[in-house]
């Protein structure tokens, strides 16, 4: 069985930092953003605890070549990605715990 994966985009409660993470587990690994389960990684330090933005792709190789995609472009590009689906820049955490 092949598993997918997700990549993301995380932010602060201004929208002035943004994260760009890929995962097999969004809600899980939002989940640990969210409650700075590591206090030193760089979403905690900056509490980046609002998801603004995902995608869902078949296979973890993809996501992770999405990611590495998304991270090459400049950060205008990730804000219209993310205000292309997400225009007011809502937390998205509540939508996919419907998952």
């Amino acid at each position: 069985m092949v598993k997918g994966g997700c990549i993301y985009i995380m932010t602060n409660g201004n929208n002035t930092t943004l994260y760009v993470g890929v995962t097999s587990d969004l809600v899980n690994r939002i989940y640990e953003h969210k409650n700075h389960k590591y206090p030193r990684s760089f979403t905690a330090r900056y509490n980046l605890n609002k998801l603004v933005y995902y995608e869902s792709l078949p296979t973890i190789t993809e996501a992770i070549d999405r990611e590495k995609q998304i991270k090459g472009g400049s950060r205008k590009k990730k804000m219209d990605l993310i205000s292309s689906l997400n225009p007011d820049w809502i937390d998205l955490y509540p939508k996919i715990l419907e998952w």
